[in-house]
């Protein structure tokens, strides 16, 4: 009697212990493997933004191996990011943050430039956020030099000189929205569309948020940033007519 009963408690592990296994093989559809050159100590995190809180979804600790993996699951394609405490306090520049697929992907990197060393591949969303980014840091450039301008105007106090770098600031401005929008509309079929549009150029006018969002597809309207995109719309629609509201009151 007593061997039967711990045979069938045996067997229900047994059952249990695979059922595990296969929820557990079910949940981890994202695989993060990678390298960090000159890492020996440290814990790498693997991340998501929840609303506004950023959450673990992973880690591991390093020590002597820098070759790493991390695992989670993904609902649909969406930002991550991979955080290195290296335990000396520097936490400003140990962040990736990367365009996630399901399936599997490969960040490489150095210790000593953990960000700007980074290679990542095996996202499409990624390969068109490297493009978005390799172009956007051009316009970042361009700005870096009207701020020097401007600050060697104010020194001068030279009034035209100011007016002038305000102005070529409000056409790189707009130059950079405008290829923002027409690059969402190009790439429609991805999430990287939506996604740009509320990071970059959030307080458009509306009319370009609406165009963006009327070009894409039903399936990437449904998703975290096309839906992020249509509430962000709605807001400014709704704002946008109490503004005219309070106009019309003045007159």
């Amino acid at each position: 009697m007593y061997s039967h009963f711990y045979s069938m408690k045996k067997i229900s592990l047994l059952i249990l212990a695979c059922f595990c296994l296969i929820s557990c093989g079910k949940e981890a559809n994202f695989t993060l493997t990678g390298n960090v050159d000159g890492l020996k100590k440290g814990t790498l995190y693997l991340q998501r933004l929840n609303d506004t809180i950023v959450e673990d979804v992973d880690s591991l600790e390093i020590s002597g191996d820098s070759d790493f993996t991390l695992q989670t699951n993904l609902k649909e394609p969406e930002i991550l990011f991979l955080y290195l405490d290296k335990v000396d306090g520097q936490r400003n520049d140990d962040i990736i943050e990367f365009f996630a697929e399901k399936g599997e992907m490969q960040i490489n990197t150095s210790l000593k430039n953990f960000t700007t060393d980074a290679t990542i591949n095996g996202s499409k969303n990624q390969e068109k956020l490297n493009e978005y980014n390799g172009i956007i840091k051009r316009f970042n450039n361009q700005h870096l030099d009207l701020i020097k301008e401007d600050f060697e105007a104010q020194q001068k106090e030279n009034e035209d000189e100011i007016l002038a770098v305000n102005k070529k600031y409000d056409q790189l401005l707009k130059r950079k929205y405008l290829y923002t929008i027409n690059f969402a509309i190009t790439n429609k079929n991805y999430e990287i569309a939506p996604y740009i549009t509320i990071r970059e150029v959030f307080d458009a006018n509306v009319k370009y948020l609406d165009t963006v969002y009327n070009s894409l597809p039903k399936e990437i309207r449904k998703s975290k940033y096309g839906k992020e995109l249509k509430d962000l719309l709605k807001e400014r629609k709704k704002l946008n007519k109490l503004d005219k509201k309070v106009e019309k009151q003045n007159k």
